[in-house]
C-alpha cells in the first residue's frame, strides 16, 4: 500500500497485518517504524514512472511476486487557500503529480501482478465529489480518482474489483493548519456526526473492501464523512 507511513495508510497496513496480510508499505520521505505489521518499507517518488515502476517491484520482490490487495492511499493537500487565478505552475503540478499521476503510475505498474480475485482501493476525498473552493488542484485530482476507480472497475471486471473510499475530514497531520485556532471546532459543527474522524474510522472501511465480504462490489465510492457529504 502506498502512504503507509502515517495516517490513514499506517491504520490500514495495521488492520490488514492484524487480519492476517502481507504487508509491503510505500513511503516517501518519512519510513515507518519497524514494527511487526510491516514486511516491507519501500522508499519511492510515485509521481514519475520510473519511481513508480521501481517501487512496485521492490514490493512485490518482498511479498513474493504477486499482489492481492493494492491500497493507493497517498497524496497531498497544500493547506494556504489559493485562488484558481492564483494558482502557480509548480503547485498544479506538485498536486497533480502526487494525487493523480501516481496513481496512474502504480495502477499501470500493479495490475499485470495481481492475483485473479484481488482487489484495489483507492483514497479520495469529499472534495473530489463536491469540489473545495481555494483548493481547485486537489479537489480536481481527488475527482480523478473517483473517476479512474469508475473506469477501472468495468476494464478489470470480471477478474479485479475496484473501489474508492472517500474520507472528509481526518484527524491527520495534513489538516493541522486548518484545526489550529479552534479551527477544528467550527469544522466539526459542520459535520452531522459532530466530530472529525481518527485514521482508524477510515482504515476499517479500507479493510472492508478488501475483504470477501466485499466481494461483489466493485466502482462504488464509499463515503466515511459523518455525514457531511451525503451522495449515492
Amino acid at each position: 500500500m502506498t502512504g503507509g507511513s502515517r495516517g490513514i495508510g499506517r491504520a490500514t497496513a495495521v488492520l490488514l497485518a492484524r487480519a492476517g496480510a502481507k504487508v509491503a508499505v510505500g513511503y516517501r520521505s518519512r519510513k515507518p517504524a519497524a514494527d511487526a505489521h510491516v514486511t516491507a518499507a519501500v522508499r519511492g517518488d510515485l509521481g514519475t514512472p520510473t519511481g513508480a515502476t521501481k517501487a512496485v517491484a521492490e514490493a512485490l520482490r518482498a511479498l513474493g511476486g504477486s499482489l492481492d490487495i493494492l491500497v493507493i492511499n497517498h497524496g497531498v493537500w497544500p493547506a494556504d487557500d489559493v485562488p484558481v487565478a492564483k494558482l502557480s505552475d509548480a503547485q498544479w503540478e506538485s498536486t497533480r503529480r502526487a494525487n493523480l499521476d501516481a496513481v496512474i503510475y502504480v495502477c499501470r505498474a500493479a495490475i499485470p501482478h495481481i492475483t485473479e480475485g484481488g482487489t484495489i482501493v483507492l483514497v479520495s476525498s469529499t472534495a473530489g465529489q463536491r469540489g473545495e473552493a481555494f483548493h481547485a488542484d486537489y479537489a480536481a485530482t481527488k475527482g480523478a480518482v473517483i473517476a479512474i476507480t469508475k473506469s477501472l472497475a468495468v476494464e478489470l471486471a470480471p477478474q479485479i474489483t475496484i473501489n474508492c473510499v472517500a474520507p472528509g475530514w481526518v484527524d491527520t497531520e495534513m489538516s493541522a493548519k486548518p484545526y489550529a485556532a479552534g479551527g477544528r471546532a467550527a469544522i466539526e459543527n459542520t459535520i452531522p456526526l459532530r466530530r472529525v474522524a481518527s485514521a482508524e474510522d477510515v482504515a476499517g472501511p479500507i479493510l472492508f473492501l478488501c475483504s470477501p465480504l466485499a466481494r461483489h462490489m466493485t466502482g462504488e465510492i464509499l463515503n466515511v464523512n459523518g455525514g457531511s457529504v451525503l451522495c449515492g
